[in-house]
């Protein structure tokens, strides 16, 4: 792509994202909506004004680090630790009821196949693209309700971290069912291993990080390190031990949480994020589907995937939630702030394709899902915190 191309495709998407981001906000409904609706116009389902390509999905990727390291930055540890165990058993149930629903909706369609057949493997995958959950959305939606350090928005935040770590694992394992060469005992492994490496560096970092602020408050050589250390840490999470990258720097945030500075941390990603990164990656959400190529057999599939989605991951963690002890209205919170596909659900559903496990007409199903859900999200978050005001 010609460099004054990306310029011109820059420059539409940045004005296109904030003017339907403000008519959002006008109607009352949060500007991540109006950002994605904004993709799907100037891409190919419309206007066809912008093209998908490498260059913007780095722009998105980097924009997902930054959104993922400032709720990092805005994590209660208090409260994390708190609602630890709460957490991990809503991420089970948020994995465990969309994989059996999912995988019974493929069966309902093409028949129900014996185990241990290839059909029933294409069925359990359909399963496990579904048990992935993109908090990004939720994430952007929480911080314009001010709610994302609350007790329901650090629940949310991570359960959806541990569900993402359950979901790679499920991957895995269901990958391995086709691609033999494929080690369980290593990925696990290697999970485990990147949260042990978290712990025992992000100690050490923490405790330099305090130095340099006590000794260079409020300056901004912090919010760099800061970055700088957000990348690392997706980097590393990636690279060596195949964990998302984004989990690396959530993680890198909540290290520097911490700090007297951390506010003044978040900021300063903020305007990176608002500015730039953050209507990139939104809009790419739209940019990555073609509603023009849907025939009636994939667009009635695609609908109940849709349906079977959103509802799956309700009922799964809203349940959970409400066994727990949380008030009906804090579980269809939870639930809710779970409902969202991004980037997770897209390269599980690419890793399927790959081995064979999907055929590449039911993506548009996945792209679908994660329109719906991004859109629809932080819609009814937003009544649903209206209606029902969590308690301190």
């Amino acid at each position: 792509m010609e460099p004054t191309e990306i310029l011109r495709e820059l420059a539409i998407i940045v004005i296109a994202a904030k003017f339907f981001g403000l008519v959002a906000r006008k109607l009352r409904a949060p500007m991540v909506a109006g950002e994605i609706i904004a993709g799907l116009l100037i891409g190919p389902s419309l206007f066809g004004l912008v093209q998908s390509s490498d260059f913007l999905s780095g722009m998105a990727e980097i924009g997902v680090i930054l959104l993922m390291f400032s709720a990092g930055l805005g994590t209660d540890i208090k409260q994390l630790e708190a609602t630890g165990l709460k957490a991990t058993l809503i991420a089970c149930a948020g994995v465990f009821v969309p994989l059996i629903c999912g995988t019974l909706l493929y069966m309902s369609f093409y028949g129900f196949s014996p185990i241990g057949s290839e059909s029933f493997y294409k069925a359990v995958f359909i399963g496990t693209i579904l048990t992935a959950t993109s908090v990004s959305i939720t994430v952007e939606a929480l911080k314009e309700l001010g709610k994302l350090s609350g007790s329901i928005g650090t629940t949310i935040m991570s359960a959806a971290i541990i569900d993402d770590v359950i979901g790679i694992i499920v991957l895995t394992i269901v990958i391995g069912f086709k691609d033999p060469d494929a080690d369980i005992v290593s990925v696990i492994f290697h999970t485990v291993l990147f949260f042990v490496f978290a712990i025992g560096v992000g100690i050490i970092i923490y405790k330099v990080f305090k130095r340099i602020d006590k000794r260079y408050p409020h300056t901004r050589r912090i919010p760099i390190l800061g970055l700088a250390l957000a990348f690392s840490m997706a980097f590393v999470a990636d690279y060596y031990f195949s964990v998302a990258d984004i989990t690396g720097a959530y993680i890198a945030g909540v290290i520097l949480s911490s700090l007297d500075d951390s506010d003044y941390i978040s900021r300063k990603m903020d305007i990176n994020s608002y500015m730039l990164f953050g209507p990139v990656f939104f809009c790419s959400i739209g940019l990555q589907t073609n509603v023009k190529n849907l025939d009636m057999t994939i667009l009635i599939f695609s609908l109940c995937f849709v349906a079977v989605g959103l509802l799956s991951k309700v009922l799964g963690c809203g349940l959970m939630s409400k066994i727990l002890g949380y008030r009906w209205g804090d579980s269809f919170k939870i639930g809710v702030g779970m409902m969202t596909r991004g980037e997770v659900a897209l390269i599980v559903a690419q890793r399927g394709l790959a081995a064979g496990m999907m055929n590449e007409a039911y993506f548009t199903a996945v792209i679908l899902l994660i329109i719906v859900s991004s859109i629809v999200t932080p819609i009814i978050l937003k009544i649903l915190y209206d209606r029902y005001p969590e308690t301190a």
